[in-house]
């Protein structure tokens, strides 16, 4: 695999089993990339290697004056300084392709991750996590893939040179060969509290960078309470906390580095300190002692690989944890997609754990007193169910059972807090749709003209609206202003159903009316199931469920269920003292006055008719 050639086809399926077995997986699918930087880097090590003996050669040669060896010696170096210069361009070329090919594939497999578990992921992963999974760790997994074929290059150097001194000149070759694996195995004993130390550094940079994240996504809400310089101190002393473990892991790394390179140093000298003695008896040519020594020297550089591939594990095995953690997460219910077809279901939507019902072509609107079990419902009915149980049926289909692309096309919810990414507004609406329904009619029913002028306002040289910029995240916004560009982005891809969780708290109530209206016109003869308790949005539904304690206890319209409906009024019209307790005797009474949940003198029916009349002052206005 090269660059020009990414993305992969298919990133494969991780072991993700833990993180070792997956650096194991990444490794075994990158053999291609490894066998040739492996190649390249014998080829530069082992001819960086044979100058000392090429050097020892013309020194003899010079001292027994023979032409001849000394221009052998010459063409032998000129061979070796083309062998080295060639080993290390290609070897730098094939390291730095398998880091971003290894970085690609793991970058791959985890976007692919995500968008199988949907919402589902940011739910038992921390956010912050997961964005340090995706950057900083998958560099660091990238560059231990890189190293590990150097590293082997380097090993079989150090091996091969040992073994050649000792054949070249035994008694100097003896000591350098039992030197060496002392060099490459004295910092052994230092590795796993250098691991530890990198291993608290990296836990607390990716705290520190959820804090920031949840910081940056939450800014607006902190202005707003005054709450910037609070978060801003808990960041600093997060940051500190990651400064001093780096500066912990600095330290001893720093201690190794040293090691390595004094240990050399004291091998050179007895190298030296022997081999004059040798010199000096007569047992030793002046060229075998200058090869000897050279070749000492030369080999402190493929010693260094071995403190590198020791520096890329320690911080590449937790990143390859944390990745391994997300990779093994799975959906709560996930058959495959064993039903054979890929055209979407379509019909009646049916949750059989509640009961729910949504007929096709209908709006149904979903009232549930609490907003964390809706949102666990809205997600259920799109297929992303938190936990296992019987699956919701589309049009008697099993979603379960229906691959996962082909549900998603046919059932599309909008959370509560829906993403709007950076581009422009024309890229907003670059996502998969029917084709049936424009962006300029979705934007009208959201009540989006304000928006567009506002964007316009903000982009410089726009004159279409559509190729006005959004920021990250819509943050130059207003959180009503995203929620309707998130809306009418929803309409756009026309499902077969659409399931929307609370599409208009953050806008006024005059706005909320008309975007009511404009989503029943839109989505007429398609299937919309709006979770609200907004009275303006259930008073257009055609059909009005209330779910309470997971179960559907009253269908009916909105006016109606106003009337006859104790709990349903209670979540409405926010009656703090009414009747939830959903027993018998209170669905059977009707509110009298000075009954339960009223003064003295009160009647009950004086809050219902205030919301009436404020739904009828709205529908004039509008």
């Amino acid at each position: 695999m090269q660059i020009q050639d990414l993305p992969y086809p298919d990133p494969g399926a991780p072991d993700a089993r833990s993180g070792p077995r997956f650096l194991w997986w990444l490794f075994r699918n990158q053999l291609d990339g490894q066998f040739k930087a492996l190649a390249w880097g014998l080829l530069h090590f082992l001819s960086v290697s044979a100058l000392p003996f090429c050097v020892g050669v013309a020194v003899q040669a010079v001292v027994d004056r023979s032409g001849s060896r000394l221009a052998l010696a010459g063409g032998l170096l000129a061979l070796c300084c083309a062998g080295s210069a060639l080993g290390d361009t290609f070897l730098h070329r094939a390291a730095v392709t398998n880091w971003i090919t290894a970085a690609a594939r793991v970058q791959q497999v985890l976007a692919r991750k995500a968008a199988h578990l949907g919402s589902a992921l940011t739910r038992r992963v921390a956010a912050g996590e997961v964005v340090a999974v995706s950057t900083g760790d998958v560099e660091k997994i990238g560059w231990f893939v890189e190293a590990l074929s150097r590293f082997t290059a380097a090993a079989v150097t150090v091996v091969v040179v040992c073994v050649g001194l000792v054949v070249y000149q035994p008694a100097l070759g003896v000591v350098v060969a039992v030197g060496l694996p002392v060099l490459a195995l004295a910092v052994l004993p230092l590795l796993p509290r250098a691991t530890r130390r990198a291993d608290v550094q990296r836990e607390k940079a990716g705290r520190a960078t959820e804090l920031a994240s949840d910081t940056v996504a939450g800014l607006r809400v902190l202005r707003g309470i005054g709450g910037e310089e609070l978060f801003l101190d808990r960041y600093r002393a997060a940051s500190q906390e990651v400064r001093h473990a780096a500066v912990r892991s600095a330290r001893m790394w720093s201690l190794i580095s040293a090691i390595q390179v004094l240990l050399p140093g004291l091998l050179l000298i007895t190298v030296v300190w022997y081999g004059v003695r040798l010199a000096g008896a007569g047992r030793v040519d002046v060229g075998e002692l200058v090869a000897v020594y050279s070749s000492v020297m030369i080999l402190t550089y493929p010693l260094r690989h071995f403190e590198e591939i020791a520096m890329a594990y320690s911080f590449s095995r937790p990143s390859a944890r944390r990745a391994a953690k997300v990779l093994s997460l799975e959906r709560a219910t996930d058959t495959g997609g064993t039903r054979a077809g890929t055209e979407p279901p379509s019909g009646d939507l049916y949750d059989p754990a509640t009961g729910l019902l949504a007929p096709a072509g209908r709006l149904t609107a979903v009232v549930c007193g609490d907003p964390d079990a809706a949102g666990r419902l809205a997600e259920r009915l799109g297929g992303h169910p938190s936990e296992k149980g019987e699956s919701v049926l589309l049009g008697g289909v099993p979603l379960d059972e229906v691959p996962l692309d082909t549900a998603r096309t046919a059932v599309l919810v909008q959370d509560k807090d829906p993403v709007l990414l950076s581009g422009t507004l024309r890229d907003l609406f670059d996502v998969p749709r029917s084709g049936d329904v424009d962006p300029e009619p979705a934007l009208v029913a959201a009540q989006c003209q304000d928006v567009l002028a506002a964007l316009v306002q903000g982009s410089v040289g726009a004159a279409d609206p559509m190729d006005s910029r959004i920021t990250e995240r819509g943050r130059s916004l207003s959180g009503g202003q995203r929620q309707r560009l998130a809306l009418a982005r929803s309409l756009v891809t026309d499902p077969e159903v659409l399931v929307l969780d609370e599409p208009t708290s953050a806008v006024d109530s005059h706005t909320e009316a008309r975007i009511a209206q404009g989503v029943r016109e839109l989505r007429a003869g398609r299937t919309t199931v709006v979770f609200t308790s907004s009275p303006l949005l259930l008073d257009r539904a055609d059909r009005v469920v209330l779910v309470h304690e997971g179960e559907v206890v009253a269908v009916g319209v909105h006016r109606e269920l106003l009337h006859s409906e104790p709990r349903y009024r209670a979540v409405v019209t926010r009656e703090p003292d009414a009747d939830r307790d959903g027993s018998e005797d209170g669905a059977r009474q009707s509110p009298t006055p000075g009954g339960p949940g009223l003064p003295a003198g009160a009647d009950a029916g004086s809050g219902l008719d205030d919301v009436l009349k404020e739904l009828e002052e709205i529908e004039e206005s509008a």
